[in-house]
């Protein structure tokens, strides 16, 4: 039995025929997370669960499943995923964007890589209605904030604790304005600030997603990025 996220269907559970046959290795190979597979299956809107008929790659990995850093990434990523997707409506949208994150994970340079997890999570935001808004544009002013209640920056601390300030506030809005992950090379980070930024970012996927919980994968992740 296996959860995908699926370009049609949204994300569904399915039953894997002859998972327990002989090639029960090789199918199971097929099902790794963050694997892009080509699926032909039964589908009715009337069950919960469904079959695959048969699964193919969909595309080939050249790094990912090999590599520890970036299958660590890939692994946040489809947790980040599973915490969000609660319900099996599709999204073609964030499909494809999800989809097209790993295909430049794969070919990605180790800065590049390196930074995915923030620009990742700041914009699959905006596929579920609560990216933040407004970057910031004004460099010479004093005091920024970013209020994580309501997704917008600010010149005024928020009346509350859920904010970004200062340096990581600024380092967001640069991470917003990114558009093609490539861009990604350009923001030097060091591994701390990386760990500060992660960890706001949880919280406003917190604030904003029922029983969202914690990310396993976050301590993985900071362990293999130093």
């Amino acid at each position: 039995m296996v959860t995908i996220f699926t370009e049609l269907f949204g994300v569904q559970t399915y039953m894997v025929n002859g998972a327990r046959t002989n090639k029960k290795t090789a199918k199971a190979f097929l099902y790794q997370p963050a694997a892009i597979l080509e699926l032909d299956v039964y589908h009715n809107d009337l069950k919960k669960m469904h079959r695959i008929r048969e699964a193919n790659w969909g595309f080939l990995y050249s790094t990912i499943l090999s590599d520890v850093i970036k299958n660590s990434i890939a692994l946040y990523m489809v947790e980040l995923l599973y915490k969000i997707l609660k319900q099996p409506e599709h999204n073609t949208d964030m499909y494809h964007f999800s989809e097209d994150a790993l295909k430049h994970l794969d070919h990605a340079s180790n800065n590049i890589a390196a930074n995915f997890p923030l620009y990742f999570s700041l914009h699959l935001a905006h596929f579920l209605g609560f990216k933040i808004s407004n970057p910031y544009r004004r460099p010479d002013a004093g005091k920024i904030y970013i209020d994580l209640v309501e997704g917008i920056f600010t010149d005024q601390q928020p009346a509350h604790q859920h904010f970004i300030e200062g340096e990581n506030a600024l380092i967001t809005s640069e991470l917003l304005k990114v558009m093609q992950p490539g861009e990604l090379d350009e923001v030097k980070l060091n591994h701390l600030k990386r760990r500060e930024l992660l960890l706001n970012y949880q919280d406003y996927y917190a604030l904003h997603i029922q029983d969202f919980g914690e990310m396993k994968t976050l301590k993985i992740l900071q362990e293999v990025l130093g």
